[in-house]
């Protein structure tokens, strides 16, 4: 896989001007909340009055509601690549913990609203980058011992899936709901020790210095 990962070209940056920028972050912070609330329904004035700015304010950030979720989709996408690359940093095997339990906040943090984002296109160069790199990250851990040597990339992925789905379906998950799924499916996908000398599971990608 690449080491460079894709960043999205559409995603609008954060303004430069100091009080345009605290704008910025009260508007993305007032949609959340009032996306969870009211859904598809939410309004850009509801938003607006909830971060207690003028409308105006709100659509000289984003041209429409459409182009709101889009940004709060995009900043949940480089997300994901930043916690992907940093597990990728590791070389202990926990990388792809770090990422799981990355993933698992992160899809707490939208829970609320996650229909909305789910119901968006994604960045398919990125898609592809993030799922090489749980390729690379199950290899890995399957080599330091942190899983068992049969796990495959498609069973992380299935397990993403169900986390991701038990969070959505909880809509307001406890603190403990996520992590105790996410700990309970790794003691199963866990070798008991690490195995010195493990072979890399069948069909994982070698990893290049490309």
């Amino acid at each position: 896989m690449s080491s460079q990962a894709p960043r999205s070209s559409t995603r609008r940056r954060e303004p430069g001007r100091r009080d345009a920028v605290r704008n910025y972050h009260l508007i993305l912070d007032a949609a959340r909340d009032v996306l969870g609330e009211s859904g598809a329904e939410a309004s850009m004035e509801q938003i607006a009055a909830r971060a207690g700015v003028g409308v105006g304010t709100v659509y000289r950030h984003f041209t429409s509601k459409d182009a709101l979720i889009d940004e709060l989709l995009q900043i949940a996408l480089d997300q994901t690549i930043d916690a992907a690359q940093n597990a990728l940093a590791r070389t202990d095997g926990h990388g792809l913990e770090e990422f799981l339990r990355a993933l698992g906040q992160s899809f707490a943090s939208h829970a609320r609203y996650a229909s909305l984002l789910l119901e968006r296109s994604t960045d398919d160069a990125a898609a592809r980058w993030i799922r090489a790199a749980i390729g690379q990250l199950t290899a890995r851990a399957a080599a330091a011992g942190r899983l068992s040597p049969g796990v495959t990339a498609d069973d992380v992925m299935a397990l993403i899936m169900a986390m991701r789905g038990l969070v959505q379906a909880s809509g307001e998950p406890t603190a403990d709901t996520w992590p105790r799924f996410l700990d309970l499916h790794l003691a199963g996908m866990r070798t008991a020790q690490p195995r010195a000398g493990s072979a890399r599971p069948a069909g994982y990608p070698v990893e290049t210095d490309g």
